[in-house]
């Protein structure tokens, strides 16, 4: 996920994506006995402005689409039974993964799945190992967690010879103080956070070692009094409009935020700023996040019938489109805007992929240990 600063430097500000309409070709029938209702829960900004307009007028299901902005929100829901959603969104690894264990996720019928095929074997392969026989999970979107960079204000802070490929853009105190004045965010996530702190100290993420703790609270109370916000969701809004000038984000929540930058520079007849996904040279963590219908669902029918409908090639390389997200359709990618089909900050070429870390379910112990660590790290005590 890391790379010479070269190809990083390609993984630059996307232009608009239109992407040809989907067809509405209807997919596998839901069960007659079941209503015309489905209930999705999704992260915001994951499907294009017009894939649940679409998918009601094909089918005549009505849907209703709830959003949520962490995967511990989610997994609350599921744990506490009775969630009422039909269609849900989680991370493989380690939310879903440790979800599939308890039983939260009914087994998915293939036999309704029509676009099945139509899946990255690779990827399937890789979640094999931790849902067996791919029972459960249907994977969605994948990509990584870097930094996003205004060059400009950036260089104007530190110099213009300041080497963007690394993750001490963040962690260097030293930095982040020349950088507080633009703006500083971290994504409010422990894993992410966890992850790219001990990448950036030569540690393996997912070893779970009695000190990582102690090394991390280090890392971050040097930048704390820098950091701006820990948030999962704004920090895309301050980065497109100029408030945040580095921040901690998904490779496609950088690629939304320069791709409205790019769109309200051009509007107002202004020059776009020069905003950038960094692949941080030292490593990075990689996601997939996959689809899943949850065991208490009421209408699993329905539940398949949409999941089919995602796993259309023309259907998932219009949500490409949108949300500059890689998906993990083989055969959406012939589809996919070229400016996000050849953006190595979106789709890595094979080498960057090396350097990808997929984050590991720990033992509960220590992930306790990793969330109230957190929330002192914030709080700032």
């Amino acid at each position: 996920m890391i790379l010479r600063l070269a190809p990083l430097a390609c993984a630059l500000m996307l232009v608009a994506c239109g992407g040809k309409q989907p067809d509405q070709a209807a997919p596998a029938a839901p069960a007659g006995a079941e209503e015309k209702v489905l209930n999705v829960y999704n992260w915001s900004d994951y499907v294009a402005d017009d894939t649940i307009k679409n998918f009601e007028a094909a089918t005549g299901i009505k849907v209703n689409y709830d959003v949520y902005d962490a995967n511990e929100t989610l997994e609350s829901k599921l744990t506490a039974g009775a969630s009422g959603y039909d269609v849900v969104f989680p991370s493989a690894r380690p939310f879903a993964q440790r979800q599939v264990k308890s039983g939260l996720y009914a087994a998915l019928d293939k036999s309704k799945l029509s676009h099945w095929k139509h899946l990255d074997p690779q990827l399937l392969q890789n979640l094999d190992g931790i849902d067996p026989g791919n029972a459960h999970l249907v994977p969605y979107m994948w990509g990584t967690t870097g930094l996003g960079v205004n060059v400009d204000k950036v260089q104007a802070a530190l110099g213009p010879g300041a080497a963007l490929d690394t993750w001490s853009l963040l962690f260097d105190p030293a930095n982040a103080a020349k950088l507080a004045k633009c703006g500083i965010t971290v994504l409010d996530d422990d894993q992410e956070a966890f992850g790219a702190a001990l990448i950036w100290r030569g540690r393996d993420p997912n070893a779970g070692t009695a000190d990582e703790i102690e090394v991390v609270k280090k890392v971050y109370e040097a930048i704390r009094p820098y950091v701006r916000t820990f948030n999962n969701a704004e920090y895309k809004d301050a980065f497109a409009n100029g408030d945040a000038c580095l921040v901690m984000g998904y490779s496609g929540d950088i690629a939304q935020a320069s791709t409205d930058a790019f769109d309200a520079a051009a509007k107002a007849g202004k020059p776009a700023p020069n905003l950038r996904f960094v692949l941080p040279k030292e490593g990075a963590i990689r996601w997939v996040d996959v689809i899943a219908v949850p065991k208490d669902s009421k209408h699993s029918g329905n539940a398949h019938a949409f999941i089919d409908y995602l796993l259309d090639p023309k259907v998932a390389a219009a949500i490409s489109n949108h949300v500059a997200y890689a998906s993990a359709n083989k055969d959406a990618l012939p589809l996919v805007d070229p400016a996000i089909a050849q953006d190595p900050g979106v789709y890595p070429p094979a080498e960057v992929r090396t350097k990808l870390i997929d984050p590991k379910s720990l033992p509960e112990d220590v992930q306790r240990q990793r969330v109230r660590a957190w929330t002192r790290i914030k709080s700032g005590h």
